[in-house]
């Protein structure tokens, strides 16, 4: 048996932009997703601190240092620049290797760096 556990997160960082004509995903500075340890691809749930807001959906490694933080597609319209966010990985492990798992929290500043 395989049960879904909280594997990482960014903690408070702040959406750059929102982009309503791109296909659909987050772009994330790379180097928040690399301390996060959420590789490109990967499916995340983003919560909007701001107005209570709750999605899923997948990143795309944005250029290094940027800071950049887009909701593309239809999540833009329910992501604005300036929101609050937490984005949310998770992973399919057996119950034993839950018990061993620490979850990553990486809290960005608020140009969203990492502290």
């Amino acid at each position: 048996m395989k049960i879904e556990v909280f594997k990482s997160k960014i903690h408070r960082a702040r959406v750059t932009g929102a982009d309503l004509d791109y296909m659909g995903s987050i772009t994330v500075d790379a180097d928040l997703l690399e301390a996060a340890r959420i590789l490109p691809g990967e499916k995340v749930q983003i919560v909007n601190i701001t107005n209570g807001e709750r999605i899923e959906t997948y990143t795309i490694a944005g250029r290094r240092g940027s800071g950049e933080i887009v909701l593309n597609g239809a999540a833009a319209r329910k992501f604005a620049p300036g929101d609050i966010i937490i984005i949310i990985s998770y992973a399919c492990v057996t119950p034993e290797e839950a018990r061993n798992m620490e979850p990553v929290i990486i809290f960005p500043d608020e140009h969203n760096r990492i502290k």
